[in-house]
């Protein structure tokens, strides 16, 4: 607690409407030194107006250089039991299925060697460990890989790969999500553990363009279950669905490309325009269903502002069949992971590399073709310049 034990400051975001971190870590504490001296550090640093962590710095465990994130604090003689307050970064399954069984078991290994505060999940995906010591990092690796546990990524490398839980509840889903998330984090297993790049890189894939995983914001790599066929028609069920809405105003009139057209009976689509957005499916689920021929939209660069502005991710790649092993998806990464390894400056996201160097760079290396999907904004100088092996 605070120097005199008691935290006022903490306990008053306790009394609003909705529930507060706060009573959690009270809980954690009843039995964890380590809860204790949060909360004591907590209520200082909102005392004294500064926070009392120290910058993190490396610490690991023995052959990975990923999965722990050091935090230390500045007062470890007034709060020893925050004196270290790693985190620890638990790979979770693919779609985040446990059974009670598997998260008992690791519950108890936390409980025995840390704080007994989790966070589930963190933004990456991986099941997070808030606070344990140094000390006692190596027990715990010990303990959760002899349970068929792995960390997760840290640091500049390939973070912990991230899927919705696709084909397993979604009739929406239009490629395996989570096998693809399962087989990209075995392949990766030393980009994921033994950091070796500019900065990181996050791989996240959703069903479909409704994207529960929200990686078009936030991955460098996105990976979206879409369709090239056109959107199968039941004419019954739509005009079932004419009765309870108005189709003309809430699909035709909200359509983002203005492909579909409703003449009061049969509901048309001009499949060449669709961008596959899923809004008039999620809307009539029973009426309209994804196409047969099922793929995948590649996508590249989304990311958070931190060193320089947010990026959203943008397309490389309109459609790529989606087969297990996927090597064909496994060779693109790696590509990009090459020509970003030479060209990348530290702290360099893979997008801010793209907007440094421009695409053509990453084309050439690639091998990609160029496609008019890769257009993110208009061209906004009016100038265009030829090397001299390109003009003819």
């Amino acid at each position: 607690m605070g120097n005199d034990g008691k935290t006022p400051m903490l306990d008053d975001l306790e009394k609003g409407a909705w529930p507060s971190f706060v009573k959690e870590i009270k809980v954690a504490a009843k039995k964890s030194n380590t809860a204790k001296d949060l909360l004591g550090i907590l209520e200082r640093s909102y005392r004294d107006k500064v926070t009392h962590w120290k910058h993190g710095g490396i610490v690991g465990v023995l052959g990975y250089g990923g999965g722990v994130i050091g935090r230390y604090c500045d007062l470890p003689e007034e709060f020893p039991g925050v004196a270290h307050f790693h985190t620890v970064r638990v790979n979770p399954p693919s779609g985040f299925f446990y059974t009670s069984k598997a998260l008992k078991e690791l519950c108890d290994i936390w409980d025995k060697y840390g704080s007994g505060m989790t966070n589930m999940h963190g933004s990456t995906g991986d099941m997070i460990w808030l606070g344990t010591q140094t000390d006692k990092l190596e027990p715990i690796f010990a303990e959760i890989t002899a349970k068929g546990w792995d960390l997760g990524g840290s640091g500049s490398c390939l973070r912990t790969p991230s899927s919705c839980v696709g084909m397993a509840r979604c009739e929406f889903a239009n490629i395996d999500t989570m096998d693809i998330c399962h087989t990209l984090t075995h392949k990766f297993q030393d980009e994921l553990h033994r950091p070796a790049f500019p900065y990181k890189f996050k791989i996240k894939v959703s069903g479909c363009a409704n994207d529960c995983t929200a990686a078009v914001a936030r991955a460098d790599m996105s990976i979206i279950g879409t369709w090239r066929d056109s959107i199968r028609i039941d004419q019954a069920e739509v005009k079932n669905y004419s009765s309870k809405m108005n189709i003309q105003e809430e699909i035709v009139g909200m359509c983002p490309t203005k492909c579909m057209s409703f003449d009061g009976g049969a509901l048309k689509i001009n499949d060449k325009d669709c961008n596959r957005c899923m809004h008039c499916i999620n809307q009539m689920p029973k009426a309209l269903r994804p196409g047969k021929e099922r793929g995948a939209t590649i996508m590249l660069g989304g990311k958070a502002p931190i060193v320089t502005g947010a990026l959203m991710s943008w397309v490389i790649v309109p459609f790529m069949k989606l087969e297990a092993p996927y090597d064909n998806l496994e060779d693109l990464i790696r590509k990009l992971w090459e020509w970003w390894d030479e060209h990348g400056k530290n702290r360099e996201r893979i997008g801010e590399l793209v907007d440094r160097m421009g695409m053509r760079s990453m084309l050439e290396s690639t091998g990609l073709p160029p496609v008019p999907q890769m257009v993110k904004a208009p061209r906004t100088n009016p100038y265009v310049f030829w090397a001299p092996g390109e003009v003819k």
